[in-house]
């Protein structure tokens, strides 16, 4: 994981002593803690600077400082992303420096863009074509890396593009991920006006076909200024990574629009009714194989060092853990940890990150618990956990047993019983509303932006605390301060959006049915580059980490994508049960009987940051929270 950047200039002047702002210089200094350089490259006629800054996140083969620059051919090369398949890469090899060697073989723009659409895992990249004098930037399929522009006329620099920026009065927008750019920095220079070749994505389908997967370049045109132009070139194949959705909806099998409800209560029982199908257990054990395969990838493609023992680590096992997994003891975090379970090595400790924001009266916390204790009937473990954990030395109500603590603890007790051996680092982070105004001020706010919503803000200072992995953990009684040394996060993030996991998902399914709930799912995952990813991405770089997503793994999306929607979720079945019915199905063929059929709860509602300081806003509204100055 890396902090990249390029500032174009078209002047004619030469170039200022500092062409980057020292603030955002910071911020990519903090994703990238391993190496940093910087590299100007100038071409006199027609006139044109590209200053390129790179900064490393060591994870895989030889540290390798960035830009590249090819000595031969004077390409330079940034690159922030993994390759987890599609272009072999050795173990000692390191993927900058296989996509740059390849990278500068390319001949024509076709060879680019195979290239690129060759790449199985998350990236962001610029690329410095110095015999064209072409500039490629872009985003993978999904958007799982961040990456923004912004554009200015009246001073030098034309075009900035940058991993993180810092909140100033010039705009910032994420670079789409629609597809590839390419901007010709001789046609730019010459009129003094930034053009871009646009290249979208592309679908392959049955016999030979080909379907635009972004279509509409409105999604981003509307956001540049008059003197950038945008043309949009489907002469060159993107090709996408993954199937399109399957968006079948006849021939319905009728035991799978409805169930029979003869409980008042539902519970994993139901989910062995549904397992005891052959076709159904089948198709759970398809997909657990694939997204154990993609959890695979992530927790191994990594440097661990045999012979490093523990660090801050404290009575956690006998090696330092180099994967953490941001945990809830919901559905989707419980799962990638029982799998990541599988792969890390056992001698290994796995740190389950835990954020909780502190309930600020005795009443939020009685409503909480009472929420709760509903759900007793079929969470008898969660309920057990509850009752033993809520209450302090003192007995008095800890006031950061919010639900995601409860879950947490309940979901790290089913975690021990499949897998007594491994050392599980329950890491409890606890955050006060002073800590997370300071924060916000100093830092969250800098790395939500250009998102400015209400919902930004909660879920960017949740992730932020969490994924810093500053906390206590619990060891033999003894309770101590912990900071997770973990470089890899891993989180959830994907399976709400395919498996129909949200509640607008059944407002959809009953005012459209299945062909709503279809187009809906093909939306969500079509957006959540620009509603998620980047965010999260920037949030979770800030601490010299890298955020990982099992669930967006290519070969995960096609696999779910190839199904119909009714084999992911059943809508006519309560909450708990129907949404990401697959994944409950999986989770309680694993034996988490307890998690598998918890309903979802939102990040900001679970962690409680949502009730801190103003329980009335909308989460769509802007949140002048991230939008106040320190000074103001």
């Amino acid at each position: 994981m890396c902090g990249i950047c390029c500032v174009v200039s078209l002047s004619v002047h030469p170039p200022k002593d500092c062409l980057l702002q020292e603030d955002i210089l910071c911020n990519l200094r903090r994703r990238g803690p391993n190496s940093s350089q910087q590299l100007l490259k100038s071409v006199l006629r027609p006139p044109y600077k590209c200053f390129f800054s790179g900064h490393v996140l060591h994870l895989r083969g030889l540290i390798t400082p960035q830009p590249m620059e090819d000595p031969i051919s004077g390409d330079v090369f940034l690159w922030n992303g993994e390759i987890f398949g599609g272009i072999p890469v050795k173990a000692e090899e390191n993927d900058t420096q296989v996509i740059f060697h390849r990278l500068c073989s390319c001949r024509c723009e076709s060879e680019v863009l195979s290239l690129l659409s060759s790449i199985r895992g998350p990236w962001s990249f610029i690329f410095y074509q110095a015999s064209k004098h072409h500039l490629w930037f872009g985003r993978d399929f999904f958007g799982r890396r961040s990456l923004l522009w912004q554009f200015n006329k009246d001073s030098d620099k034309a075009l900035v593009l940058t991993s993180v920026s810092a909140v100033s009065d010039d705009q910032w927008w994420e670079v789409p991920a629609t597809g590839i750019f390419r901007m010709d920095l001789q046609v730019s220079a010459a009129s003094e006006a930034v053009t871009l070749t646009w290249y979208p994505w592309k679908y392959p389908c049955e016999k030979n076909a080909i379907e635009t997967a972004f279509n509409d370049s409105s999604t981003f045109s509307k956001y540049l200024p008059t003197y950038v132009s945008s043309v949009k070139d489907e002469s060159h194949l993107l090709l996408a990574p993954v199937i399109p959705l399957n968006k079948e909806i006849h021939d319905t099998p009728e035991e799978s629009q409805c169930f029979d409800l003869t409980q008042n209560v539902m519970d994993a029982g139901v989910l062995q009714t549904f397992l005891a199908e052959h076709h159904k257990k089948e198709l759970v054990h398809q997909f657990i194989d694939v997204l154990s395969s993609a959890v695979k990838r992530r927790v191994l493609c990594l440097v661990r060092d045999p012979e490093t023992l523990k660090g801050e680590t404290s009575g956690a096992g006998l090696r330092n853990p180099h994967v953490a997994i941001l945990f809830s003891g919901g559905i989707d975090s419980i799962l990638i940890a029982a799998l990541a379970d599988r792969h890390v090595p056992s001698e290994e400790p796995i740190d389950l990150l835990n954020v909780a924001f502190r309930m600020t009266d005795h009443g939020s916390q009685n409503r909480s618990i009472r929420k709760r204790s509903k759900e007793k009937t079929r969470l008898t473990l969660g309920q057990e956990c509850l009752n033993s954990s809520t209450v302090t030395a003192n007995g008095c109500l800890s006031s950061f047993n919010v639900p995601d603590r409860i879950t947490g603890r309940a979901g790290l007790e089913e975690l021990k019983h499949i897998s007594p051996s491994r050392s599980w680092n329950f890491v409890e982070i606890n955050v006060t509303l002073e800590d997370l105004k300071t924060t916000r001020q100093q830092h969250i706010r800098h790395l939500v932006y250009p998102l400015d919503t209400v919902l930004d803000d909660s879920i960017g200072c949740a992730v932020w605390f969490a994924s810093r992995g500053e906390g206590l953990i619990t060891h033999q009684e003894n309770t101590g301060p912990y900071k997770s040394p973990a470089k890899i996060v891993l989180t959830g993030i994907g399976a709400d959006e395919q498996l129909a996991g949200y509640s607008r998902h059944r407002v959809c399914f009953k005012k459209h049915g299945l062909e709503g709930l279809n187009e809906e799912l093909g939306m969500e995952l079509g957006r959540i580059a620009s509603r998620n990813l980047g965010r999260d991405d920037r949030v979770i770089g800030d601490h010299g980490k890298e955020a990982r997503f099992p669930f967006l793994d290519e070969e995960v999306v096609s696999f779910l994508n190839s199904l119909p929607v009714w084999e992911k979720a059943n809508l006519a079945l309560p909450r708990g049960i129907g949404e990401k019915l697959l994944l409950r199905m999986a989770a309680a063929e694993l034996g988490l009987t307890a998690s598998c059929v918890l309903p979802k709860r939102a990040m900001q509602f679970g962690s409680r940051i949502a009730k801190m300081e103003n329980s009335h806003e909308k989460a769509s509204d802007k949140c002048s929270r991230l939008q106040s100055l320190s000074g103001d």
